[in-house]
């Protein structure tokens, strides 16, 4: 929950898509639909504002909804509003695939990299994880796993968008969006949460017979200057 923002950050990235979708659906009426999602993305923004909370979220989800809605805008064509959904998730397919080919797989750089940012000595902060087998397959499963979800929702969408299937594409959109994405965080988690915690175990383990290591050397070197 607190990944996708909690209740509050749910409902404000699903609100926008919804009020399109119908909007549209009931009016046929391209400009009025633009004008009322727009108003209503921009909306939750100043409330955040207002009650001085974090906009970083609020703000991202403004710039998503606005590049869809300029996009349907100048096109002239409500389906135009999902059309930077399907190219972000192609994109998304070609940098995991590339990511597995290279065996540095996706989900597990962007996992390590939360837990420990990587700055200088690449190498070293890659084999630290690479080298665990456990570890470095489940971070592939994983990355295959998000690979197979943004090629079920073209799949799934891309046939709507070309029949001109309005009302269901949005409805797969909205379905397929937060709900999906909740979902395949859980599962994620699933899969990597033993071999994750024991490569932790390792790696405190490690740290506490190096500083043992490194406290003996200064006791021997104590003594040797005594």
């Amino acid at each position: 929950m607190d990944a996708i923002g909690g209740i509050r950050g749910v409902v404000e990235s699903l609100l926008p898509g919804l009020v399109f979708v119908i909007g549209f659906v009931t009016t046929r009426n391209l400009g009025l639909t633009i004008i009322v999602a727009a108003a209503l993305a921009g909306l939750e923004l100043i409330l955040r504002l207002v009650q001085r909370q974090s906009i970083m979220g609020a703000l991202s989800g403004v710039a998503a909804v606005g590049i869809c809605l300029v996009w349907a805008w100048f096109s002239n064509d409500a389906r135009n509003y999902y059309l930077p959904g399907f190219i972000t998730n192609a994109c998304w397919i070609v940098v995991l695939l590339l990511s597995i080919a290279v065996r540095i797989p996706g989900i597990g750089a962007l996992v390590e990299f939360i837990r420990n940012p990587a700055v200088t000595q690449l190498s070293t902060w890659l084999n630290a994880w690479r080298s665990d087998k456990p570890l470095y397959r489940a971070y592939t499963k994983v990355t295959f796993l998000w690979c197979a979800i943004f090629a079920l929702r073209l799949a799934i969408q891309l046939p709507l968008y070309v029949t001109e299937q309005i009302a269901y594409l949005g409805t797969a959109r909205l379905v397929m969006g937060i709900p999906l994405f909740a979902l395949t965080i859980w599962l994620s988690w699933l899969m990597l949460a033993t071999p994750l915690h024991i490569h932790r175990r390792s790696e405190e383990q490690a740290e506490i017979q190096e500083t043992d290591i490194v406290k003996r050397r200064t006791d021997e070197s104590s003594v040797d200057d005594k």
